[in-house]
């Protein structure tokens, strides 16, 4: 009698880093028989999974909070449950999340996957009275729809920014050598994905360890040439010593979509200061400037903090007319979260709670105000978008100009033309735009 699959629910939290830890760690386990899921909803397998995030206090609240509704499942369901917790979060706080959360059976942090999968693997094999196979070390089972995936091209970072953990959690940054993360994102292109997002905590810093220069643009052109994706895209890079020859590269091949993601953070120089960004206001604008005066038709996404120690009235109102001159295409802020062993930490945290979020609620409200003049310019244009996914009547797709999950998406009614196909490319004519989604009929 054959025994029965064990069934392996993975459940990740925080940013698309994260999620390529998740696909890899799932990879290990189905090589080795299990049947791996990616359903926060799926409350019917035997091995839960919780990747948590560390990052600020929304994020962790909410990795904790997702802990408890799995150890209450747990709770209530079959003793043979085994709930696994890893990640950032436990990397930072694993006495304290041992002491106060005892129903997890064991905790993993952010270097531990291979530990991880033996850890699953030998208990599965307990369960089921059989042997588990040794994982394949090239396993990656994607959660992310067939069509694209995050190609994770460094781990850690050298940077100090004041008021980010992420140095403590995932450590110094280490490279991954050009020819593997090349090797992975041909497989991933002959498996059907057409979109390679690249990411890492800081992507302008690759190869400074490795081969001891910076070589995002060489690894972008080797991409770009033997990857065979239909589109490249570039998140996470640093401002200060932005490797300008990323442009060139970015402006001569067409599978890279002219799209960067900057996070800026602020504009007021005694902040940046403050913050360690060893970037200033003049030099900020100099960057936006020649980025934008060497690709016109780029589509430029920033993140800025609000709420950060010091911040006076003068200087948030600064930040605003920045926002209002620069015009970002994408823009995403978010309040300052106060974290232990952080250098702003000994700053405190001096703006009120009901402050930041007045201030947050500003900016995005200009920002609103931004991407629906910027989207009312396209109706009646024709783009080509890929299509993501069908919500009822409708397929839901994304233009060059915006990443999945955090950019604005195309609304494609099904209508009496050909009806696309989910990663699918196609062309469409924009018919309404609002803030942050366009309507569109297929061409």
């Amino acid at each position: 009698m054959q025994s029965k699959q064990v069934k392996v629910n993975l459940i990740t939290l925080g940013c698309s880093k994260n999620t390529v830890d998740s696909e890899n760690l799932a990879g290990a386990l189905a090589d080795c028989g299990l049947k791996v899921f990616f359903d926060r909803r799926n409350n019917d397998c035997d091995v839960v999974v919780v990747n948590t995030c560390g990052f600020i206090g929304d994020a962790k609240e909410e990795s904790v909070n997702t802990i408890l509704q799995q150890t209450d499942v747990k709770q209530r369901g079959r003793k043979r449950r085994l709930l696994v917790v890893v990640g950032c979060l436990v990397e930072r706080y694993k006495a304290d999340l041992q002491k106060e959360l005892p129903d997890v059976d064991a905790w993993f942090g952010v270097h531990e996957w291979r530990e991880i999968a033996d850890y699953v693997t030998e208990w599965a094999s307990s369960q089921t009275q059989s042997s588990a196979r040794t994982p394949r070390q090239s396993g990656r089972m994607q959660s992310t729809p067939t069509h694209y995936a995050y190609l994770k091209i460094s781990e850690g970072c050298n940077r100090s920014c004041s008021y980010c953990a992420i140095p403590l959690i995932r450590g110094r940054h280490v490279s991954r050598p050009m020819e593997d993360i090349v090797g992975e994102a041909k497989r991933l292109v002959q498996s059907g994905v057409k979109e390679l997002l690249v990411i890492a905590q800081d992507t302008t810093f690759y190869g400074l360890d490795l081969y001891g220069e910076r070589r995002l643009a060489q690894l972008l052109d080797r991409l770009a040439q033997e990857s065979g994706a239909d589109w490249i895209r570039l998140h996470y890079t640093y401002p200060a010593s932005f490797p300008l020859e990323v442009l060139d590269v970015m402006a001569r091949h067409d599978n890279i979509c002219k799209y960067l993601d900057i996070p800026l953070q602020h504009i007021n120089s005694r902040l940046l200061a403050s913050m360690q960004r060893n970037i200033d206001r003049d030099a900020t604008l100099s960057l936006i400037d020649t980025i934008r005066r060497c690709i016109p038709d780029i589509t430029l996404r920033t993140t800025l903090i609000v709420g950060y120690p010091g911040e006076t009235e003068a200087a948030f109102q600064e930040l605003k007319s920045f926002v209002a001159d620069a015009r970002f295409d994408r823009l995403g802020a978010f309040t300052y979260s106060q974290e232990e062993g952080t250098p702003a930490q000994k700053l405190g945290d001096p703006v009120p709670d009901d402050e930041k979020q007045c201030r947050l609620a500003e900016i995005m409200e200009l920002q609103d105000s931004i991407s629906f003049e910027k989207n009312q310019r396209l109706v009646g244009q024709t783009i080509r978008v890929l299509i993501d996914r069908r919500e009822g009547e409708y397929f839901i797709g994304r233009s060059q100009a915006d990443s999945p999950e955090v950019d604005d998406e195309v609304i494609i009614a099904v209508g009496k033309k050909r009806t696309p196909r989910i990663g699918e490319f196609c062309k469409v004519r924009v018919t309404q735009a609002f803030e942050h989604d366009m309507m569109a009929e297929m061409v």
